[in-house]
C-alpha cells in the first residue's frame, strides 16, 4: 500500500475534534438545546488536562463527564475547554485539551464519535469507518472500535431497544483501489 504523505488520518481526527469545538462552543454561548446532552471521555493523563489532585487520584488514566444539569462556566477555546462540574457535592474546575478527548457522545440523538491516539506511522488499524445511526446522524469511527462503545455512557451500553434498527458500518478501504 502507498505510503499517506498528506496524513488523512490526523485530518478526519482534527475535523472531528473540531465538530466537538463548535457544538460545545455553541452549548457555551446559548445553553443545550432540547434534550441534548454530552458523555465525553477522555485520558486525564494527556498533556494539558488540568484537574484537582483528588480527582487525578481517583482516574489516574481516563474519566468521563456528563454535561447534562450541572455544569457552569463553559469555556472554549481553539484547543481546550473549561467547565466546572460537582464531583461528590465538590465543585471543582477542569479543563480538558480537544487532543486528550477519547469519545463524545450525545444520547439524545444516539451521535457519537470515538477517537485514537495516532503514532506518526499510519498502521493498518487507522483506516476510518462510517457509520450511520438509528437517527441517520452520522460519525466517524476508527476502524477497530467497537460501534457499540461510541454509545456508551459511563461504560454502560445504551439501550438499543427492541424494534429500533442497529447501526450500519461500511469500511471505507473497501472503495480503495488496490
Amino acid at each position: 500500500m502507498a505510503t499517506d504523505h498528506i496524513r488523512y488520518d490526523l485530518l478526519a481526527q482534527d475535523a472531528l475534534r473540531g465538530l466537538v469545538r463548535k457544538v460545545l462552543a455553541d452549548t457555551a454561548k446559548s445553553g443545550l438545546p432540547g434534550e441534548h446532552h454530552f458523555s465525553i471521555s477522555f485520558k486525564t493523563d494527556a498533556e494539558g488536562v488540568r484537574m484537582s489532585p483528588r480527582l487525578r487520584e481517583q482516574f489516574p488514566q481516563e474519566m468521563t463527564v456528563i454535561l447534562q444539569y450541572q455544569f457552569w462556566d463553559l469555556k472554549v477555546t481553539d484547543t481546550a475547554f473549561e467547565v466546572g462540574l460537582s464531583f461528590g457535592g465538590v465543585p471543582e474546575k477542569l479543563t480538558i485539551p480537544f487532543a486528550a478527548i477519547k469519545s463524545f457522545f450525545d444520547p439524545s440523538v444516539q451521535f457519537g464519535l470515538q477517537f485514537e491516539t495516532i503514532e506518526a506511522e499510519p498502521a493498518a488499524s487507522g483506516d476510518v469507518v462510517v457509520a450511520k445511526t438509528a437517527g441517520e446522524a452520522k460519525s466517524a469511527l476508527p476502524a477497530d472500535a467497537d460501534p457499540a462503545a461510541a454509545s456508551a455512557t459511563e461504560g454502560k451500553p445504551a439501550d438499543t431497544g427492541g424494534d429500533k434498527p442497529s447501526g450500519e458500518v461500511v469500511r471505507l478501504d473497501r472503495f480503495r483501489k488496490k
